[in-house]
């Protein structure tokens, strides 16, 4: 059975909901195929319409199709898309995304501190439409002119959620002047940063493409070490051919010690049922077992 080490943050009447969201994010294995539904916001239409994308991504609708077919898979998308199409995909977990911003403009005039919804929102909503809301996700700026507002509404929609019973995942991204955004030592500083706030995975990126893969792969336990119980996934990158997502991911998770993938563009620039294959491949590789067809998901608990 997976030990579970529950924040104290999460209050003795929620234990059970925090355990039984936790588990379903997770397929009770504590590591998470993350499906990346906000891209809609944060790259706009770029990444779902044009040259090499399926015409099937133009439609919304085709996000929440993978998710649906992919077997211990977490959706991670905004209130508004889950709210016009949850009603269809009720068996899909959903982790609900509070923040965002385009593409367009210099990352110096965006200020991604604000939440589009407070967690209380999210509670009510979780309510009243019975879908299996499990947590909130807010992306996290550091090294920008708005860090600090930033850092105190992360630790404020933490510390919310988990006095509801929900999980906590924060997007960490270094960026400003002079930042390496694929610096290890600074993504490390990130993921140290999201274990400070009591984030409970933290969604960082990888320094994907280099020549030697499994050096990579071991100078990224500082990533996973400055985390300590906060638990790292690394982003699924541009598009690549399924073989080296698969082994990356792998190499990540045994020489790293990593707890799983975000995937986005990797999953729904594809037809359906290419991308489901992946994502369930990538289910099987990240949760050691295949897991059951999702109508009887919760039937793992």
């Amino acid at each position: 059975m997976l030990k579970i080490n529950i924040p104290l943050s999460v209050p003795a009447t929620k234990k059970t909901d925090y355990k039984w969201n936790y588990n379903l994010a997770t397929a009770r294995t504590g590591r998470l195929l993350l499906i990346a539904g906000d891209q809609k916001v944060e790259h706009l239409n770029d990444d779902f319409f044009g040259s090499g994308i399926t015409k099937e991504d133009a439609s919304p609708e085709h996000l929440f199709k993978i998710a649906a077919g992919i077997k211990g898979g977490l959706f991670a998308t905004h209130l508004g898309l889950i709210a016009q199409y949850g009603g269809d995909y009720r068996h899909v977990p959903y982790l609900v995304k509070l923040n965002g911003k385009s593409n367009i403009g210099t990352n110096e005039e965006k200020n991604s501190s604000k939440c589009w919804w407070k967690v209380a929102d999210i509670v009510n909503f979780k309510k009243q439409s019975d879908l299996e809301i499990v947590g909130i996700g807010y992306t996290l700026y550091l090294g920008g002119k708005y860090e600090a507002k930033m850092l105190a509404k992360a630790a404020r929609a933490i510390n919310e959620a988990h006095q509801n019973g929900l999980i906590a995942i924060l997007w960490v991204y270094p960026r400003g002047k002079n930042i390496k955004e694929e610096d290890i030592h600074t993504i490390a500083g990130g993921a140290g940063m999201a274990a400070c706030l009591g984030a409970d995975f933290v969604k960082v990126k990888y320094p994907y493409g280099a020549k030697n893969n499994k050096l990579i792969a071991e100078k990224f336990k500082e990533v996973t070490l400055a985390a300590g119980r906060t638990k790292v996934i690394c982003v699924g990158g541009s598009k690549r051919n399924n073989k080296e997502m698969l082994l990356t991911t792998k190499e990540q998770m045994n020489i790293s010690g990593t707890s799983g993938l975000a995937i986005g563009r990797n999953l729904h620039q594809r037809p359906l049922e290419e991308a489901i294959k992946l994502g369930n491949d990538l289910s099987a590789v990240i949760h050691g077992v295949k897991t059951k067809n999702r109508p009887g998901f919760l039937g793992l608990f």
